[in-house]
């Protein structure tokens, strides 16, 4: 058990560490980049939305408007334009950082592109369009797999670095079969890549946040209420990255509540606990 301390009052604890948050113009993705950046990393902040042009599926927000906030703030983000999908701005994209950093500390893959179109929990597989698993499939878990694997040999050539997979715990039917499937995959990526990179001292795991309040999470009064900021994750991953016992964690999948108990962190409204994970997951975390 690690003493809790105070991430407002213990000062910048990723200070000179390089970060990259895919997928981080809104909701889930900015709120990580902002916790990364507020305690000292330098986030490299991605997604396809920039300022000024056509946004995906007209929802607001940006990566320009990440790094913005996040310049509020005290820290410093970097805003790339790429599509995770798109394997020649992927590859740009990291030898871009190693040009201008030389290092690769730590890699967030929440880069996702299941919800282009709306998720209906009634269908059958079978009458689920078939685009939706492409969707998934190639915007979420093959680009989790290729960030990762461009990551690696950055992180390898300092014998140091974490992952971390943006996931979803299932522990009963979720209603969807398409997403049941890359989530559970994305679990079994996360602990292959775990194994592959243990030798080496780079550490590789899962976070899942609950229902959180997202731009287009259209969520009644009482459901928001119990619903996690989009800043939660991003302590937990601050909390991860800050662990110099992190390799132990290696392999795993750890819900946000469950971090917040052991390294002490809050969510924005001072919570450690969502009421969502007690009502789904009482007794089992």
């Amino acid at each position: 058990m690690i003493n809790p301390t105070s991430e407002r009052t213990s000062g910048p604890r990723l200070d000179g560490k390089i970060a990259l948050v895919t997928g981080a113009s809104r909701g889930g993705g900015k709120g990580i980049a902002l916790a990364l950046g507020e305690q000292g990393a330098t986030v490299y902040v991605t997604g396809r939305s920039v300022r000024g042009k056509p946004t995906t599926l007209g929802r607001p927000g940006t990566i320009d408007d990440t790094v913005e906030e996040l310049a509020a703030r005290g820290g410093r983000g970097i805003a790339v334009r790429c599509d995770h999908a798109d394997d020649a701005q992927v590859r740009a994209l990291f030898e871009r950082i190693r040009s201008e950093q030389g290092r690769l500390d730590l890699l967030v893959n929440n880069a996702w592109s299941g919800y282009e179109i709306s998720p209906n929990s009634d269908l059958p597989f079978w009458e689920i369009e078939w685009r939706h698993w492409d969707l998934m499939f190639d915007g979420g878990l093959r680009a989790a797999a290729f960030a990762s694997a461009l990551a690696a040999p950055l992180m390898l050539e300092t014998q140091r670095g974490l992952i971390v997979n943006i996931t979803w715990v299932l522990d009963r039917p979720h209603g969807h079969a398409f997403y049941e499937v890359v989530k559970n995959a994305t679990n079994k990526l996360t602990e292959q890549l775990a194994d592959d990179l243990r030798p080496f001292g780079i550490a590789c795991l899962a976070v899942s946040p609950g229902f959180m309040r997202l731009e287009r999470m259209d969520l009644t009064p009482e459901l928001a209420a119990k619903a996690e900021s989009a800043e939660f994750p991003g302590r937990a991953i601050v909390a991860l990255a800050s662990d110099p016992n992190v390799m132990s964690k290696s392999g795993g999948v750890f819900i946000t509540p469950a971090l917040a108990r052991e390294y002490g962190f809050t969510d924005v409204d001072g919570k450690q606990q969502s009421d969502f994970w007690d009502e789904h997951w009482a007794g089992t975390w």
